[in-house]
């Protein structure tokens, strides 16, 4: 089974501590489980209080909707942490999230592949 993973990151080897201010996603692509591929995607920039009037006289948008754009594809997302919102829309969007104190990707992608890599709730910044 092809699984798809994303880590927030500014450098490709660190988990970003806040989503929101992550330059780029690493998405691992998973067969199984070997790692068949690897990509780093850039990530438009999430602005906590920017206002985009034309965004929000379409029903169907969202604020920060471009930002969870590279998720497209995606199964899993492990992040170090973000804002309820970001949380609750990744959900929406079906998939696996875990927050984790893990710093290292590689790290926290053979945590993950073993079944060991826990999910800190407390990591889920509220606004």
């Amino acid at each position: 089974m092809v699984k798809k993973i994303a880590f927030p990151t500014d450098d490709g080897n660190t988990i970003s501590p806040h989503l929101g201010q992550a330059q780029f996603f690493q998405v691992v692509t998973l067969d199984g489980d070997q790692m068949v591929h690897t990509e780093m995607i850039a990530k438009t920039q999430h602005h906590h209080h920017d206002a985009h009037p034309a965004e929000h006289d379409h029903p169907s948008a969202h604020p920060g909707q471009e930002m969870f754009a590279p998720l497209e594809g995606c199964q899993v997302l492990i992040a170090g942490g973000m804002g309820e919102p970001a949380f609750n829309r990744i959900q929406a969007l079906g998939l696996e999230v875990y927050l984790t104190r893990q710093k290292n990707i590689t790290l926290a992608l053979e945590a993950y592949r073993a079944g060991q890599l826990d999910h800190d709730p407390r990591r889920i910044h509220v606004h």
